[in-house]
Parts: C-alpha cells; sequence; structure tokens
C-alpha cells in the first residue's frame, strides 16, 4: 500500500550575492530566523525546519501557507528532486509529478516518442504502452503535433502532454502544483475532471494550492507551513477557518458564490 513518512525534514539553500542590498531585501528572513550560517560561515536559508508528517492510502492532501512558506520544496523534496540535509522520507508506492511539464522530456524526440520512452522505463508491455499513447493523444489532443519533436512545441502544448502522459499512467501517489490547471477554459475543465478521478481512487494525492475550493472539493486533509515550519495538520474543516480566519460555512457559502 502506497505511504510516505517524513521525519524531522530539513533543507537550507546557500544564499548568493550576500551584498548591503541583497541582505536588506531578506530582513524578513533575518527576522523569523530562517537564515543560519554553515561551518564554512555561508548564509543558508532554511526552508523546511523539522517537518514530521505521515500520510497512507486514500489521504488527499492540501498544501497550503503564503509564498515562500516551503510549500513547492517540500513537494520537489518528497519527488526527490532535493536531497534532505537532516532527516529524511520514506515513500512505498510509484509517484508521478506535475512540478514541470518538461521533467524527464527528451526535446530532440516526438511527443510520441517520449510517451513510449516512459511507459518503456516503468517496464509496461507493448498493450499498456499502446493504451497508454491513446489515452495520451485522446487527452492532449495534439494531433499530428505528437509526431513532430517537443522542442516545437509551446509551453501550452508542452503542459498537455506533461500533464496527459504522467495522468495517464495512473500513479499510486500524485504530487502537483495547482499552477498545472492553468491554460485555456477547455483545458482546465479536463484537467479538473481528470484530477477529481485521480483524488477519488484510494490512492495519495499532494496538490500545493491557495485555493479554498480545491482544499474543499478534493482533500480531507491539510498540512499548513507557515515560515518552513509545519504550523498545523488537520481536515479542512479544522484547518481552513484558522489559516483564512474565518468560519468553515462561511469559506464554503463563499465558493457558491
Amino acid at each position: 500500500m502506497p505511504s510516505i513518512s517524513v521525519k524531522n525534514l530539513s533543507i537550507s539553500f546557500p544564499l548568493y550575492h550576500e551584498n548591503t542590498r541583497n541582505l536588506r531585501k531578506m530582513t524578513h528572513l533575518f527576522v523569523s530566523g530562517r537564515l543560519k550560517k554553515d561551518e564554512h560561515k555561508k548564509i543558508l536559508v532554511q526552508s523546511l525546519r523539522d517537518i514530521n508528517f505521515t500520510l497512507n492510502q486514500g489521504d488527499r492532501v492540501g498544501l497550503v501557507g503564503q509564498n515562500g512558506a516551503g510549500k513547492t520544496t517540500l513537494l520537489r523534496t518528497m519527488a526527490g528532486i532535493y536531497e534532505p540535509i537532516v532527516g529524511h522520507i520514506r515513500i512505498e508506492g510509484n509517484i508521478s509529478t506535475l512540478l514541470d511539464p518538461t521533467v524527464g522530456m527528451n526535446f530532440e524526440l516526438t511527443g510520441r516518442e517520449n510517451i513510449r520512452l516512459k511507459c518503456s522505463i516503468n517496464g509496461y508491455s507493448k498493450k499498456q504502452t499502446k493504451e497508454i499513447e491513446e489515452s495520451v493523444a485522446e487527452f492532449s489532443e495534439l494531433g499530428n503535433y505528437l509526431d513532430l519533436p517537443v522542442r516545437t512545441y509551446s509551453s501550452g502544448m508542452q503542459l498537455r502532454l506533461g500533464f496527459g502522459l504522467t495522468t495517464a499512467i495512473d500513479p499510486q501517489i500524485l504530487m502537483m502544483d495547482e499552477w498545472f490547471l492553468t491554460g485555456d477554459a477547455g483545458f482546465i475543465l479536463k484537467a479538473t475532471k481528470r484530477i477529481e478521478q485521480i483524488a477519488q481512487n484510494s490512492q495519495i494525492l499532494v496538490i500545493s494550492t491557495h485555493s479554498a475550493e480545491i482544499i474543499a472539493k478534493w482533500c480531507n486533509r491539510v498540512l499548513w507551513l507557515d515560515q518552513g515550519y509545519l504550523k498545523m495538520d488537520g481536515t479542512p474543516q479544522e484547518v481552513l477557518p484558522i489559516y483564512l480566519n474565518k468560519p468553515y460555512d462561511e469559506i464554503i457559502e463563499n465558493l457558491k458564490e
């Protein structure tokens, strides 16, 4: 069964170009205690600080917090893009990520060749590969562009291909940033329906979002990050009223307007 265990996780990044002007811009980081020095006197920004939680099958999690709270860093660390400085992450189950539509793509290959390559890497049979290829072609609506190199695609086309491929593989664990739900109205509607289908399955969904509507519709759990710390972990009914400073009934009522 899929699961994610995060224990004592901390992530820091070096602060480059530490001149007076830049440091003035980082005053809020000094005040919040997010800047520290390593053994070489290099200034580091603490993006995540002592994060602990466990996700199990059926958890559909919304990551909330102000910009810079650490949401994207947490997603990228769970996805294996960043290496923990302190602590560890243990993941059971296959993962798909919607963080960057071009991650893992070969821009010199065609869209169709990229689909087949990813299926081959994941060990899918010829039959499974054909089914996934047909699913991506139908969802992305790229038509003949599937047989052109990805480097010729617009950013919107890359998004369609990346989203279609990632969600067609039916991952046990899906991690995504809400900005993937952007583009033309037709794509947003199709993408939303597909994510809702995934969310309804008994797998794990983790989405970074500023949208109370997404939280209310898709999530049964909320992790609130604040200045690199996990400030609160609970249900939407528990977390959103405190995070948004208004009653949950009012939040839901506003979504209906």
